[in-house]
């Protein structure tokens, strides 16, 4: 499905969105996530694995280290594990939880739900 939106109409969407994030759009206890982690959360969930904290720091322009504090949020709310990889223990593999695909579930219900007020 596409969405044509003009320029005024799409930055309306993304406020609509960054409001329901903040008012209603999170589950119980889950924290405000930064724009990084949550471009991390969604390549992890949305794209296929395997993901490495190397591999996300080279796509989103970063250092190592600053993924790894993302990474260390996100898994103090058990949206992400990490474990090392078994074939090269320099890697870290990033996982997905159930508690993680919850909330990109209830994220992607959100954006639908603004999305259509948005087009209407």
């Amino acid at each position: 499905m596409s969405v044509d939106l003009k320029n005024e109409q799409a930055l309306k969407l993304l406020h609509e969105l960054s409001l329901g994030l903040v008012r209603e759009g999170k589950p119980e206890g889950m924290p405000d996530f930064t724009l990084r982690q949550l471009a991390i959360l969604l390549t992890v969930y949305l794209e296929a694995p395997p993901h490495t904290v190397r591999g996300l720091a080279r796509k989103l322009g970063v250092t190592k280290p600053v993924v790894t504090r993302a990474l260390d949020s996100m898994g103090k709310q058990e949206i992400i594990a990490r474990r090392r990889d078994d074939e090269d223990k320099r890697n870290v593999i990033v996982q997905r939880t159930v508690k993680g695909v919850l909330y990109v579930e209830s994220l992607g219900d959100l954006v639908r739900a603004k999305v259509q007020t948005a087009t209407e």
